[in-house]
């Protein structure tokens, strides 16, 4: 059904009508047309009239004013007299439902607004005469244009400070970047007027607090504000050193999901935990003599780091044994790539040579390590790789997309999806591949998390690689990082993913083809000893590793 606002040339004056088109299937250029209100007054004093919509006539050539009885709702056209005051003046004719429903050639008006409709046709004339058709025009486009702004826009009506205007921008990334549209269920406009109307915001903690405030409301401990000075920390933790003890934490899941703490996600080799025997599953119950059991895990990194030479005390939780320990931080080097050539013992000058490459951090150096690595060991005859990515809690998502890169010919990486279900695809057409024909194997544990299973995930989908360990942390979300104007920052949650055969491995994990053993070591030294000696309890032999 279609409605415009012309003019009708039925009588010597013009005045509004309404042109009514019924996209009636059966019969599509089947028109009524509405006559014109000056034309519907019979010109007695006692003005009877035809009820105004109600009575139509076809858009032809039929000038007769006439209404076709097939019009005549309820008896209403039939003498029916109107005894208002000519002065009285309806306030209001615009209702939002349907004026007009026109099915099988038959009009029918909502009882509710024929009363409304008598009223204001009644005292049509007067109006007419008084105000022109082009300044009535002229009121309805700008209603509507004001109705239009309102809505859409509803921007507060009071004047912005500085202070504002950041917890806006703060608002308008989350707006833009979050993968939850429904915002956890709540209106996030509504949220956004509310905050800047009732929430001090006089000074800059004040509206970093503000902020905080929000993200709380999404309930996802993945998106969170980073002060200036932690957005920074953020930044070089992914480009070459921290300042601290070389843990990786994260919330319990699996086995350890009703732990009373956080998680031990990885230790950095050499770093100072890792010196002290930490490893990944260790629960940490306190910090500096504070809780872990409500503490989010960034309140938790934070805690952590400090100055170069600073001692910060744990309390770590390992099956029936507590420890407490004093460690020293220091700067941890992220150097995300190790590598060694193992020879196995059979075979003389001609024996296999398995190629072992570290992985422990997606930082903006690991594609081009990894890719330096394959070319050294190359040069030394490897003819089968060992990946491991045990311990490896993730990094920088571009950069496990361009790892998979690397080892893949063909294939889809992996999918981003929303809430509405895939909205991107990373896939490789082998431009990028370095070594997508020797045998390769995939070491994984409950350490492997974020960029690491992307990877993993990857890798086993394809058939490219076996995995050999434990299921993988399960940490099946995407956050991006994006900087405020004043040099604060926000972590935003923008997707989850799904590996290449559409499994989501968020608390799940990726799980392995096959066990290792329990005692597999996890430096490249010891590894390398369990491959040359079959006597060793942790002995893997090469058939098996690279078994599809």
């Amino acid at each position: 059904m279609e409605a415009l606002l012309g003019s009708s040339h039925s009588s010597a004056s013009v005045s509004p009508s309404f042109i009514i088109t019924s996209s009636y299937r059966r019969n599509p250029t089947f028109a009524f047309k509405v006559l014109s209100w000056n034309s519907l007054y019979s010109g007695s004093n006692n003005s009877q009239l035809y009820p105004p919509i109600l009575c139509l006539k076809k858009s032809g050539n039929d000038n007769s004013g006439s209404c076709s009885p097939l019009c005549y709702i309820e008896q209403m056209c039939r003498n029916r007299m109107f005894s208002q005051p000519n002065w009285r003046h309806s306030k209001i004719f615009i209702d939002k439902q349907p004026l007009l429903v026109i099915q099988n050639g038959l009009a029918f008006l909502p009882r509710k607004l024929k009363t409304s409709f008598r009223k204001t046709v009644k005292h049509s004339e007067i109006f007419r005469n008084i105000v022109p058709d082009i300044f009535v025009r002229s009121c309805i486009g700008l209603m509507l244009v004001m109705a239009v702004n309102a809505a859409v826009v509803k921007a507060p009506s009071f004047a912005l400070t500085e202070e504002n205007l950041l917890f806006l921008e703060a608002w308008r990334t989350i707006d833009r970047a979050y993968i939850d549209k429904t915002f956890n269920g709540q209106s996030w406009f509504r949220y956004r007027e509310d905050a800047l109307r009732n929430e001090p915001m006089n000074t800059r903690q004040e509206t970093y607090a503000a902020i905080k405030k929000m993200i709380a409301t999404l309930d996802d401990p993945f998106t969170r504000f980073l002060e200036p000075e932690k957005f920074k920390s953020l930044r070089s933790g992914t480009q070459n050193a921290l300042t601290g003890v070389g843990l990786s934490i994260g919330y319990p899941t699996g086995k350890t999901e009703s732990a009373p703490g956080l998680v031990v996600v990885s230790a950095s080799p050499g770093g100072p935990a890792n010196r002290a025997g930490i490893s990944s599953g260790d629960i940490i119950l306190e910090i500096d003599n504070t809780s872990t059991e409500n503490m989010g895990i960034y309140d938790a990194a934070e805690r952590l780091q400090g100055p170069e030479g600073s001692v910060v005390e744990l309390t770590v939780h390992r099956g029936s044994e507590t420890r407490n320990l004093q460690l020293i931080r220091e700067k941890v080097s992220l150097n995300p790539v190790k590598s060694r050539i193992c020879k196995l013992p059979t075979g003389g000058d001609d024996a296999p040579q398995i190629g072992y490459i570290k992985l422990s951090t997606f930082n903006q150096n690991a594609s081009g390590a990894v890719r330096e690595a394959i070319e050294a060991l190359r040069k030394n005859n490897v003819n089968a790789f060992v990946l491991d990515l045990r311990d490896n809690s993730g990094g920088l998502f571009p950069e496990g997309v361009e790892i998979a890169k690397i080892w893949l010919n063909k294939g889809v990486i992996v999918y981003i999806c929303d809430s509405r279900g895939v909205r991107d695809i990373y896939d490789t057409d082998g431009s990028n591949v370095v070594a997508a024909s020797e045998p390769l194997a995939v070491l994984v544990n409950k350490g492997t998390a974020s960029a690491s299973e992307i990877l993993a995930g990857a890798l086993k989908d394809n058939k490219r690689a076996q995995l050999f360990g434990e299921p993988t942390y399960g940490k099946g979300k995407i956050q991006s990082v994006f900087q405020l104007s004043d040099g604060s920052g926000l972590a935003v949650t923008v997707a989850r993913y799904e590996t290449p055969a559409h499994n989501d491995i968020d608390k799940v994990g990726v799980i392995p083809d096959h066990p290792l053993p329990a005692s597999f070591p996890k430096d490249d030294e010891s590894f390398c000893n369990c491959l040359q000696n079959p006597a060793f309890a942790c002995h893997i032999n090469r058939v098996e590793l690279f078994s599809k």
